[in-house]
């Protein structure tokens, strides 16, 4: 989690990232701060994100973001 939280830093700081649930509804997360946070969780973890899994429920916490990259670290992805 904190990995992510840092990307997420790096991208856009001054966000209370850890407490926030609506990073994608409230616009903290536009569209293209998404697009390098997808770049940057695909090198940190080793993962590919499918355009499917371009969500906001996926996006909208760091949970989220966690549990997908969870997922698919799992599926192999």
């Amino acid at each position: 989690m904190e990995t992510i939280i840092s990307l997420l830093e790096e991208l856009k700081s001054g966000v209370d990232f850890a407490s926030r649930t609506d990073l994608v509804d409230s616009r903290v997360l536009d569209s293209l701060t998404i697009l390098a946070l997808v770049s940057d969780l695909e090198d940190a973890f080793d993962i590919t994100i499918p355009a499917v899994e371009i969500v906001p429920q996926n996006f909208n916490s760091v949970a989220g973001i966690l549990a997908m990259v969870v997922r698919l670290r799992e599926s192999g992805f």
